[in-house]
């Protein structure tokens, strides 16, 4: 067993440990509400926690595949992420060819650049090339009415559910400073200081929150995003060994993943709330779909990506 195999069941042990530790947390809590109620809050947190769980388990054993595990998982994520997102799309017949180009051709080019470590293409394809291609197809469907507005939400749907989410496995593409193989780990320390984040912010927010940062959109609060971001940096800084950034450049950093996905979901409450809905399917009972689970890493992952490299490449 090689090192980085090693250090990945450590982890994974690790994460059981620390889950384990939440489930009895949230068990707790429920204890200590009176027979025959809840706690609304208490409820949600041992859902989401639930939820991790799963979450867990299946980037696990991703990971412990190893690059081919990583870039399928995140190809699928993307393409159900994109699903979902053009459900509540505007869209017309016309679009139907272009829409069909997005998820059977878009998409899986997009994760061959990955696989294929073609840093230079994969970091413009959709941006550039997707971006004037895909209006030309619908254009030459002659439809004009609403065009700006369907174009804009189908190149929306592109860069948040396969451009941002692929920029996750291109970690794969970062060579490490020591020359190893441990730029996997980068993906699991990423994923795990953005959604540790997510869940303290939920929890600290509704126990101690006061200040609302948009009133209208989300019960996020200024206390909660603050808890979860320092929450973040500490458990980036304790993990700071499986990434070429030190402990205060992994604090550093798993602070500035989880601010930019706390922000990156109220883009998407604000999405939601302009669709009429409130979760973007029902495929997790209590915590909606794939883009429900994913706005903040969807957001958090150019910015971590490009610091990386830009930084410690």
């Amino acid at each position: 067993m090689d090192r980085t195999t090693l250090d990945i069941l450590l982890l994974s042990l690790g994460v059981f440990v620390l889950l384990i530790a939440l489930t009895m947390l949230g068990e707790g809590l429920r204890a200590r509400v009176p027979q025959g109620r809840t706690n609304p809050v208490v409820e949600a947190f041992m859902m989401r926690v639930n939820s991790w769980w799963a979450l867990v388990i299946t980037l696990a054993l991703a990971v412990l595949i190893g690059r081919v595990g990583v870039i399928l998982l995140f190809a699928f994520a993307s393409f159900a992420a994109l699903r979902e997102f053009l459900t509540y799309a505007r869209k017309a017949r016309a679009d139907h060819l272009s829409l069909a180009l997005a998820c059977f051709v878009i998409l899986p080019l997009q994760y061959l650049f990955v696989a294929l470590d073609w840093t230079g293409l994969l970091t413009v394809f959709i941006p550039v090339y997707a971006f004037l291609l895909l209006p030309i197809v619908s254009a030459l469907r002659g439809d004009a009415s609403d065009f700006l507005g369907r174009v804009a939400q189908t190149q929306w749907g592109l860069m948040i559910c396969i451009y941002c989410l692929s920029l996750v496995p291109a970690l794969l593409t970062f060579d490490m400073p020591d020359g190893s193989d441990r730029s996997i780990l980068l993906i699991v320390f990423f994923i795990m200081v953005v959604q540790f984040g997510d869940l303290f912010e939920y929890y600290a927010g509704r126990q101690f929150g006061r200040r609302r940062i948009a009133p209208d959109l989300s019960p996020k609060t200024i206390e909660g995003v603050i808890a979860g971001v320092l929450a973040a940096a500490v458990i980036g800084g304790v993990l700071g060994w499986i990434t070429p950034f030190g402990m205060m450049g992994a604090a550093a950093m798993a602070a500035l993943a989880s601010f930019t996905g706390l922000l990156g979901s109220l883009v998407f409450a604000a999405i939601k709330r302009d669709r009429g809905v409130k979760d973007w399917s029902h495929l997790i009972p209590g915590h909606g779909g794939f883009l429900d689970q994913l706005d903040s890493v969807i957001f958090a992952a150019p910015v971590f990506y490009h610091v990386t490299l830009f930084v410690w490449g």
